[in-house]
């Protein structure tokens, strides 16, 4: 991020771990705002642009998971899910919601810190001045690859920040199969390093998401395709 103060959105109905990650994160040069249920997350948003949402699933009312998938259909603000659930299954859950990242209590402030500079590193950057724009073209959806920015006919199409680190990769390597690990070490950067199954499969349903954006059909996929033994390789028209 350019800003050297990104501003963030702390939504959790505990008072104390709002004010504990307000107070921590200012530290680290954050501005913070807090909230502490969804829909006082919501009136913040109709009047504030935020650079990250910091989100708690379990909360009472509206859950984070259906705060996400409603924001998700508003904005693409990055979301990081806060949960006290680690299955795989629950973590799964929120980045089919639309989730960027998800992290399971009780954690490390410095790894929240961390997760929220990964995060915010991927985002795409305004140009400094005016470029010829590279796009690809996959039938009636484009790519500005300078722009990061998805485009049906005359209508922008809404990406998550790790949907935007997606296009890219495989923009930057069209046509040449990219493996699952492969890109878990592309979205992973800045994190642990440490690499699991259920990171390769968390991959997977990002690449569900994102066909659905791309594809006219994503049950049987033109443009952003499985090799089978390699991975997925993005075959722009």
């Amino acid at each position: 991020m350019s800003d050297p103060f990104p501003h963030l959105l702390i939504v959790d109905d505990d008072e104390r771990i709002r004010d504990l990650l307000a107070k921590f994160l200012k530290r680290n040069n954050f501005l913070i705002s807090t909230a502490r249920d969804a829909a006082h997350a919501r009136r913040l948003l109709t009047g504030l642009e935020f650079d990250l949402i910091v989100l708690d699933v379990m909360m009472p009312g509206e859950d984070g998971i259906s705060l996400t998938e409603s924001l998700r259909q508003e904005i693409t603000t990055p979301i990081l899910l806060l949960t006290a659930r680690g299955e795989t299954e629950d973590r799964i859950r929120g980045l089919e919601a639309g989730a960027d990242d998800y992290l399971t209590k009780p954690f490390e402030p410095r790894e929240l810190l961390l997760r929220i500079n990964a995060i915010l590193r991927r985002m795409p950057e305004l140009p400094s001045q005016a470029t010829v724009p590279k796009v690809l073209h996959m039938g009636d959806v484009r790519y500005d690859m300078e722009r990061a920015e998805l485009w049906r006919g005359d209508a922008p199409v809404r990406l998550t920040a790790t949907e935007v680190q997606l296009m890219r990769v495989f923009s930057a390597h069209p046509g040449e199969p990219l493996t699952r690990l492969q890109l878990v070490e592309e979205l992973g950067r800045g994190g642990s390093g440490e690499h699991t199954g259920a990171q390769e499969r968390a991959v997977d349903v990002q690449i569900t998401r994102l066909r659905r954006k791309i594809e006219n059909d994503p049950r049987q996929p033109r443009y952003l395709q499985t090799v089978r033994g390699a991975g997925y390789l993005l075959a722009p028209d």
